[in-house]
C-alpha cells in the first residue's frame, strides 16, 4: 500500500458479514498470508490456514492457499471474525507506534531531499545510525513513522555506516520495498561515494578487488581482507578527482558489491585509509592541522530505476565538516560531478590509460636497477620481465583479481631468434656453460708447422 488511496485494498462488505477485497497494485505478486500481515495483522496464521482448508477464503471465486501469491485485481474473500482492532483482546496485531518528539520530527522534515508515493530519499547526517542496537537509541529507522503517520510504516531497503553520511533510500510502501531490493540485490542500482583520503595512489583510476570476510574475535563489527575460501568476492570502482600534494587526495568511489564497510576496508587495504576512520586505518587515517577528524566519507548520489519506470536519481550535499575540508584543501566541488559506468566495465580508453600509468610507475621502479648495472657493467642473464599474478598487488597497492581491469595487457614475449654461428674472433652467445678451449693458431709471421 502507498499514500495512494489507489493501492489501498478496497473492502466492499461490512466487518461483520463476508468481506471482500480488490487487490491493489502495491500487492501484486504479494503471497496470501503476506497480504493478511499488511492489511489484517489482527488474523493470525493458524486462523489463515484454517480458513484456506475449510475453503472460506476464495481468489476470484476459487479456492486459495497460503502461500498462492496474488495478482492486481484479484477479488479476495474474507470471512467474518477476528475483527477486533490490531492489539486488543487475544489477537496477534501490529506492535503500537511510539510517539516522535518535536526535535524527532523537525529533524525527519529536514533532512528530505525527495519524496513521492513509492520513494523517500534522506540526506543521513553522519553520527546517526541506520538501524538501532545495543545502546543505540537514536537512528533514521526510529523516524520512519514522521513520512506515514497513519498509512503503512516504510520501510529500509539498504544501509549506511553511522559515521557516513548521505543518500539513503527509503521506500515508502511494502510493494515498493520489495521493488527496490530487488534493484539492490541484482546490483542494478548506482552508488556514487565521495571521500578525502590519505596519500595519493600511484594510479588514478582503477578497480579494487580484495575478497572481504569478517575478522574473527570482533564479534562481525570489523571485516578484513581474506583470500581464504571464507572471503566474499568484494569490487571497488576509484578515481582520483583532486590531490593536495602528496599527504591526501579526494576519491571518488563506486562500491560494485555490498559488503559491509566495504569501501573503507579497500582504502585502508591499499594504504589510503579514509580520513577519520581510525577503526582501519588507525592513526595514519588523521591529518595535522585543521582538518576534521570525523569521517570523509558521503554517499553522494545514488541512482536507481523508479517503480514507475522513470530513473530515480538524487544527489546528497554534503556534511559542514567534508565541505570545510575540501575548501581547505583548495578542492573545488564542481570537478566531482561525473558518474562512472554503473557496470564497472572500463572502455578501451581507460584500459590505455590504466595501463600507460601502470607501465610509467613500472619503469620508474626500474630506474634504480638499471643505473646499478650500468656502474657496475655487470648484466645478469638470467633477468626476466615480471608478470601480473593473481591476489598480487601492483604498484600503488591495487590488487590484480582474476577479471581486474587495473592490470594492462600484456602481450606474449616474442620466441627469441636462433643466433646466427659465431663469425672468427667474435664472441660466442652466452649458455651459461663453460665454453670449450679453442685450439691456439700460429702465430703471424713465425715460421709455419711442417
Amino acid at each position: 500500500m502507498s499514500n495512494d488511496n489507489t493501492n489501498k485494498p478496497r473492502q466492499h462488505q461490512s466487518a461483520d458479514t463476508v468481506r471482500q477485497f480488490t487487490v491493489g497494485p502495491d500487492d501484486n505478486d504479494i503471497r496470501l498470508d503476506r497480504w493478511f500481515k499488511r492489511h489484517l495483522p489482527q488474523v493470525g496464521f493458524a486462523t489463515i490456514s484454517r480458513w484456506a482448508r475449510t475453503g472460506q477464503i476464495r481468489v476470484d471465486g476459487k479456492r486459495s492457499a497460503p502461500e498462492d501469491r496474488l495478482t492486481t485485481g484479484q477479488v479476495l474473500r474474507v470471512p467474518p471474525g477476528d475483527t477486533h482492532a490490531p492489539g486488543a483482546g487475544t489477537g496477534k496485531g501490529a506492535k503500537a507506534r511510539k510517539p516522535l518528539t518535536d526535535a524527532q520530527l523537525e529533524l525527519a522534515d529536514r533532512i528530505v531531499l525527495h519524496r513521492d508515493p513509492s520513494a523517500i530519499v534522506i540526506n543521513k547526517p553522519p553520527g546517526l545510525a541506520t538501524q538501532g542496537g545495543s545502546g543505540t537509541f537514536e537512528h533514521v529507522d526510529g523516524l520512519l513513522d514522521a513520512y506515514a503517520p497513519d498509512g503503512p510504516r516504510p520501510r529500509l531497503v539498504h544501509r549506511l555506516d553511522k559515521d557516513t553520511s548521505g543518500a539513503l533510500l527509503v521506500a515508502a510502501t511494502p510493494g515498493s520495498a520489495a521493488y527496490f531490493s530487488k534493484r539492490f540485490s541484482s546490483r542494478q542500482a548506482t552508488k556514487v561515494y565521495w571521500a578525502l583520503v590519505t596519500g595519493v595512489p600511484s594510479i588514478d583510476e582503477g578497480l579494487i578487488d580484495l575478497p572481504l570476510a569478517k575478522q574473527p574475535g570482533t564479534g562481525g563489527e570489523k571485516m578484513m581482507v581474506d583470500h581464504s575460501e571464507q572471503g566474499q568476492p568484494s569490487r571497488s570502482r576509484y578515481r582520483v578527482i583532486d590531490r593536495a600534494g602528496n599527504s591526501a587526495c579526494w576519491m571518488e568511489l563506486q562500491p560494485l558489491t555490498g559488503r559491509t564497510h566495504q569501501l573503507r576496508v579497500h582504502l585502508a587495504a591499499i594504504g589510503h585509509p579514509i580520513v577519520g576512520d581510525g577503526k582501519y586505518g588507525g592513526q595514519d587515517a588523521f591529518l595535522t592541522g585543521s582538518i576534521s577528524r570525523k569521517m570523509h566519507l558521503h554517499a553522494r548520489r545514488i541512482i536507481i530505476d523508479h517503480p514507475d519506470g522513470t530513473p530515480l536519481d538524487v544527489t546528497a550535499p554534503l556534511p559542514e565538516h567534508f565541505a570545510a575540508s575540501l575548501a581547505q584543501l583548495g578542492f573545488n566541488e564542481d570537478d566531482g560531478e561525473f558518474i562512472p559506468d554503473p557496470t564497472g566495465e572500463m572502455t578501451r580508453d581507460e584500459e590505455k590509460s590504466i595501463a600507460k600509468a601502470h607501465a610509467k610507475q613500472y619503469r620508474k621502479e626500474r630506474r634504480g636497477e638499471r643505473r646499478g648495472r650500468a656502474e657496475t657493467g655487470k648484466v645478469r642473464s638470467d633477468a626476466k620481465p615480471r608478470k601480473a599474478v593473481p591476489g598480487k598487488a601492483r604498484p600503488g597497492g591495487v590488487k590484480i583479481g582474476k577479471g581486474s581491469k587495473v592490470a594492462p595487457k600484456t602481450s606474449a614475449p616474442k620466441a627469441a631468434a636462433k643466433p646466427a654461428a659465431p663469425r672468427s674472433g667474435a664472441s660466442r652467445p652466452a649458455t651459461g656453460k663453460p665454453a670449450a678451449p679453442r685450439k691456439p693458431s700460429a702465430p703471424r709471421g713465425g715460421p709455419k708447422s711442417r
